[in-house]
Formats: C-alpha cells, sequence, structure tokens
C-alpha cells in the first residue's frame, strides 16, 4: 500500500504541477531572504572591520609619536591628545568592542536590527550606559525583516496548508471517496501517508532548495556541518507540525473549504495571537522601570557628587594609600575626581541596574516557559539562536562591554594617580576586548521540539479511532 501511494502521490503531484510550483516559489523565497540577509551581515562586517582599522592606523600614528617623544624630538600634535597622557589615550583611542557576526547570522535578523554589534567605550562614557541601540526606521521595526526566519515562520506553513489542506476531503468532492471506503484500507492511515509522503516530497525541496540558495550565493554550509544539521531539523520539525494539524483536521472536518479556513485561523492564532499575548503579559507581570528612572538617578548622583568631589577623593585617597598624592607639586585635577566619582556612582547606581536586568530576566524566562504553546515561537527562538541574534546574545554582549568600560578605565587610574606618562610598552599593553560565547544549542530542545507534531499524529490516531472519520 506504501508503494503504491508513493507512486501515485509522486505522479499526482507531478501531473498538478505542485512540486515544480513549489520549487520555484521555494528557490525565490530563500533566495531574496537569504541575499537580504547576506547584505546585511556584509554591513555589519564591514562596519566592524572599519571601526578595527580605524584603531589600528591610529595606534600607528601614536607609537610614532611616542616614539618620537622618548627620544626628546619635538612632535606637531595637538598638546591635550599627546599618547603619553593617560586620559588622552583612554578617550581619543579606545578599543573596538565588537559581537563577532555568526556564520549563519544571515538566517535571522533577531535583535540586530535594534542593536549595534559593536562600540567604543571611552573612560568618560560610563560603563553602565554604554549606546548599544541603533537608529532604525520605526516602518522596518513594524514589519519586520524578510529574512530566512521570516520565510520559514511565516510563509513556510501557509505553503503547507496549500498543499495538504485538501487530501481527504477533495476525494469526496470529486465523488471518489465512496470508491475508496470501499477498498480493505483504513482511513487514517491512507491520510497520514499521504501527509507522510507530502511532507517528504516539500521536505526534499526545502533542503534542495536552502542549500542550493547558500551555495549559489557563495555559502558553503557544510564548513559547518553541525550549525546547518541543526538548522534543518529545526524546519523539518515546524514543517512536521503543520502537517501534523493537516492530519487532525483532514480527519475532522468534511469540507475543504472548512479545512483551508480553520488551518489559515490557527495559523493566526500560532503564528501571530500566542506570540503577542505572551509578550504583551511578560511586559504587563515583569514591568521594567523606567529607562528615565535611571538617567535622572544618574544624574542627581553626578550633580551631588561634583558638590562633594573633594570629600570623595580624600575617602578613596584614604581607601588605596597606593594612589595618594604625596608628590607636593602634583595639584588634584579633573580627572583625580571624575574617575573616583565614576566609581561611587557605579556602585550606587547599581541597584537600579540589577532591578532592570532582573525585570529582563523574568521577560525572557516567562517567554521560555510558554514558548511551548506556539511552535513558532520555539522555532523563532531557535533560528535567532543559530544567527547569535537572540535578546540574550546581546544582553550577553551588553554585559560584556559594561565589564571591558570598567577595565578600561581602570588601567589608566594608576598612571593618573602616580602623575605617571604612558610609554610604547604600556601603549602596546593596553586592554583588548575579546567577545566569549555563551552556549550551543540545547539537544533538549530539539527532541521536544520534535515530540509536538508526533504527539498531534498520535492524539489524531486516538481521537477519531472510535468515530467515522468522514461522511460519505
Amino acid at each position: 500500500m506504501l508503494k503504491f501511494n508513493f507512486t501515485y502521490e509522486l505522479k499526482l503531484l507531478l501531473r498538478s504541477r505542485w512540486i515544480q510550483l513549489l520549487s520555484l516559489v521555494l528557490l525565490t523565497l530563500f533566495g531574496i531572504a537569504t541575499n537580504n540577509g547576506l547584505k546585511r551581515v556584509e554591513k555589519q562586517k564591514s562596519d566592524i572591520a572599519l571601526a578595527k582599522a580605524e584603531v589600528q592606523e591610529n595606534d600607528e600614528n601614536m607609537m610614532k609619536v611616542l616614539d618620537s617623544l622618548e627620544r626628546g624630538l619635538s612632535v606637531n600634535f595637538t598638546p591635550w591628545k599627546l599618547p603619553k597622557y593617560p586620559m588622552s589615550v583612554a578617550n581619543y583611542s579606545p578599543r573596538v568592542a565588537a559581537m563577532p557576526v555568526n556564520a549563519f547570522a544571515m538566517v535571522s535578523t533577531g535583535q540586530s536590527d535594534m542593536f549595534i554589534n559593536y562600540v567604543k567605550p571611552k573612560a568618560t562614557h560610563d560603563g553602565l550606559f554604554v549606546k548599544f541601540t541603533e537608529m532604525t526606521s520605526p516602518v522596518q521595526l513594524l514589519f519586520g525583516s524578510f529574512d530566512l526566519a521570516f520565510v520559514i515562520i511565516y510563509l513556510l506553513p501557509l505553503l503547507i496548508i496549500a498543499f495538504s489542506y485538501n487530501v481527504l476531503s477533495s476525494e469526496k468532492e470529486s465523488g471518489t471517496f465512496r470508491l475508496l471506503a470501499s477498498q480493505p484500507i483504513n482511513i487514517r492511515s491512507w491520510v497520514l501517508q499521504k501527509l507522510v509522503l507530502r511532507f517528504f516530497w516539500l521536505s526534499v525541496l526545502v533542503v534542495t532548495a536552502l542549500t542550493l540558495v547558500l551555495f549559489v550565493l557563495g555559502l558553503n554550509p557544510f564548513s559547518h556541518t553541525g550549525t546547518y544539521l541543526v538548522l534543518l531539523i529545526i524546519v523539518l520539525a515546524y514543517m512536521l507540525f503543520w502537517f501534523a494539524l493537516a492530519f487532525l483536521i483532514n480527519l475532522w472536518i468534511s469540507s475543504s473549504a472548512k479545512n483551508a479556513v480553520l488551518l489559515l485561523g490557527l495559523w493566526v492564532v500560532f503564528v501571530l495571537l500566542i506570540p503577542s499575548v505572551l509578550n504583551q503579559l511578560g511586559a504587563t507581570i515583569y514591568h521594567m522601570p523606567p529607562r528615565t528612572l535611571m538617567i535622572n538617578k544618574m544624574r542627581t548622583l553626578q550633580a551631588d557628587a561634583t558638590k562633594r568631589q573633594d570629600e570623595i577623593l580624600d575617602n578613596f585617597l584614604r581607601d588605596h594609600p597606593e594612589y595618594a598624592l604625596n608628590d607636593s607639586t602634583q595639584r588634584r585635577t579633573f580627572w583625580h575626581t571624575y574617575l573616583v566619582s565614576q566609581n561611587l556612582i557605579r556602585s550606587e547606581l547599581l541597584p537600579v541596574i540589577n532591578t532592570y536586568e532582573e525585570q529582563l530576566r523574568q521577560q525572557q524566562d516567562w517567554i521560555s516557559r510558554f514558548k511551548w504553546i506556539s511552535p513558532a515561537i520555539v522555532a523563532r527562538e531557535s533560528l535567532n539562536q543559530i544567527a547569535g541574534t537572540s535578546s540574550r546574545d546581546y544582553n550577553t554582549f551588553r554585559k560584556q562591554v559594561m565589564d571591558f568600560s570598567q577595565k578600561w578605565r581602570e588601567y589608566f587610574v594608576p598612571f593618573v594617580f602616580n602623575n605617571q606618562d604612558l610609554s610604547k610598552t604600556d601603549y602596546v599593553n593596553l586592554p583588548d576586548f575579546e567577545y566569549l560565547q555563551e552556549r550551543e544549542h540545547e539537544p533538549t530542545t530539539l527532541f521536544l521540539f520534535f515530540m509536538i507534531p508526533i504527539g498531534l499524529f498520535g492524539l489524531g490516531f486516538l481521537a477519531s479511532k472510535n468515530m467515522k472519520v468522514l461522511e460519505s
């Protein structure tokens, strides 16, 4: 029976031109989406490379100036920007703190249209408020980006619905169901075989089209075989879920029109409604403190620190005698009080920042806890994770940049308080930023993702076991 169905389905799909049409549509959609993603990725890489090239060129110039100064030569250079001054280097020669672009970043835009991939922390930047957002069109944020994730999550289910909504009902409407029912076959098994075969052919088309598009656009997905296999598993699991829904609807509904309307309604619920409701509930239950509260708090602390700058500096020097201003020729400068006051502001703002981050973490945990209600959420999070553009990825990057910003400032503290100029060796040993990737994809998520459609197939068999599948 399976062999007969396989041959019959293939001939039917070829004669109806479904395979030819799907091949053309998939190649077009994947091609446009991948090309859009690659353009975005190339711009990110170009911006990071340009920023690093500027830093390298600046370092070469600074080393030449330092070499001339150490040899006692005069230099034609802006006096307050001389690289021998610690705070001059701290502000005018910042390092590039970049989040490397993932090899599969073109798969999903994720949060990359809201956050930048690199910053240049300076000593005058507060490490808690380094700018991470970028100017983005609100219209683009509203409609999203046409990337592979959009095609897979939003458009691929619609193709599956059009491909499978009338597998059984069309037999009744064409008058062949009575002939089919007279045969010694199980209707449920027959419908399942038909849908499994359609899932097989569509899977072949999806995998082939995606792989072909990547190769044509100059990417070799098999250079990262493990990640590419995870990507394909996510896509196939998501497709299987929609075929499982089609299996249930084909068994229980007797009209092709009703099948189509119900499946489209489920598409709206799972793809649009549930993700929006969960996001709104998360934002309501775990309300984020207004960002203006942190800004006002910081400004208040800065104003207070300005008034008490001498007292703050005295307390700091009392706690750090190694930085005591013992040289009578050395006067207290702006940078002495600034560096000390920034540490105080940071420590007093930390509870507010912790509250902000805790609410953000709880919102993310809320979505993770209930994401299994909608496979679209699971697929979206999984694709963002593969692309390295998830909220957690950017939150990790932000924390690492904040830590580096503090490390960058602290590097110059001994030079400032010891009234010491920078040498070429000190310049070479400037702190550098290194992004640390935290985690890989969890196998448990992939396993559970496949269990959802398998459970739906089982539900269809159990629920229709003692009922007439379709009225003649």
